[in-house]
């Protein structure tokens, strides 16, 4: 009988708990980042930037609070900005969060 490796499941990297996040905070790293203010949309800010030939396009909610984390989840996915939970992280190490 052949014995087959034990195929286990890959550790994901860990990312440091993000710290909450105003949605005028996740507006000017995006800016920093390249992306354009498009102009107020009806729940927030609208932003874009392209990508290979195609047009990104996301809404940022600006409100006094922090976001949720299921918003923010989305905002990061990879449907609108695609930068996922690491991508935030290594925003916030090279500029930093600022007032919000």
């Amino acid at each position: 009988m052949v014995q087959r490796k034990h195929r286990g499941r890959r550790k994901k990297k860990k990312v440091a708990a993000l710290p909450a996040i105003t949605g005028e905070q996740l507006l000017n790293l995006l800016v920093k980042d390249g992306w354009k203010h498009v102009g107020k949309a009806t729940h927030g800010e609208s932003i874009s930037k392209f990508f290979a030939g195609r047009r990104r396009v996301t809404v940022i909610p600006c409100k006094k609070g922090s976001l949720t984390t299921t918003t923010r989840s989305q905002i990061l996915s990879s449907k609108q900005t695609g930068l996922g939970r690491m991508g935030l992280a290594r925003l916030i190490e090279i500029y930093g969060l600022k007032g919000g």
